[in-house]
């Protein structure tokens, strides 16, 4: 029962952050087939540097936040456009330790 109600309490505050104007922001989910589908994202940009050997690889991602319940089977290849820039989906999506969110990593088209 005290997990339950935890899990419920850990899913509504998910829902308020990605309501908050300031944190979550609308975007267009289209999944392999084409179907678009609107979505709340929490966007964090950030530039990746991966190690390959002794060399250090520059790239320019972006990271986004969905929730499973708004998106269930992300895949790489789906895209997501925010603020009119598209982004695709690249490497395999983790979910958090609630499951309540995906975190995913992408590319501009």
């Amino acid at each position: 029962q005290r997990t339950a109600n935890l899990m419920n309490a850990v899913a509504i505050a998910m829902d308020a952050l990605f309501a908050d104007s300031n944190i979550g922001t609308e975007a267009i989910y289209t999944d392999g087939s084409g179907s678009p589908v609107l979505v709340r994202v929490v966007a964090r940009r950030g530039d990746s540097v991966t190690g390959f050997g002794e060399a250090r690889l520059w790239s320019e991602t972006q990271r986004f936040d969905l929730r499973v319940s708004e998106v269930a089977t992300p895949l790489p290849g789906d895209r997501i456009e925010v603020g009119g820039e598209a982004f695709l989906i690249q490497g395999e999506p983790v979910r958090d330790p609630e499951r309540l969110l995906w975190s995913i990593e992408a590319r501009p088209t």
